[in-house]
């Protein structure tokens, strides 16, 4: 059974920084792209970032790239986002999920964990 499970959410202040981590279990983990995806309220699921199942490819969309990072640890099982410079627009319910091509991930949702809330406010 595939399982997705995000954590390191939370509230922090407009500049600040998060890493969100996400364990995976139930599948090859080190045969899959990853991507992370976010949906803040009121909108549309979001596609993040992405990356190869070697990590020799990342992928980042205009509005996070220069303040966020994916990486992943294939030992550990483990997709990482790093979130600095955070902004209020930053806001939203994020989660990661198997594949790389944003229009094929948004179109599955059923292929992400449960997400994880970050909320970047004074």
């Amino acid at each position: 059974q595939v399982q997705l499970v995000e954590s390191g959410g939370g509230l922090v202040q407009p500049g600040g920084s998060l890493r969100l981590s996400c364990a995976a279990s139930g599948f090859a983990f080190s045969s899959y792209g990853m991507s992370w995806v976010r949906q803040a309220p009121g909108k549309g699921p979001e596609w993040v970032s992405s990356i190869s199942f070697s990590s020799s490819i990342t992928r980042y969309a205009d509005s996070v790239k220069g303040r966020f990072t994916i990486f992943r640890d294939n030992a550990k099982f483990t997709l990482y986002l790093t979130m600095n410079s955070l902004k209020p627009e930053d806001t939203a319910l994020y989660y990661c999920a198997r594949g790389t091509t944003p229009g094929v991930v948004l179109a599955n949702p059923q292929s992400w964990g449960q997400g994880t809330q970050v909320t970047v406010s004074l």
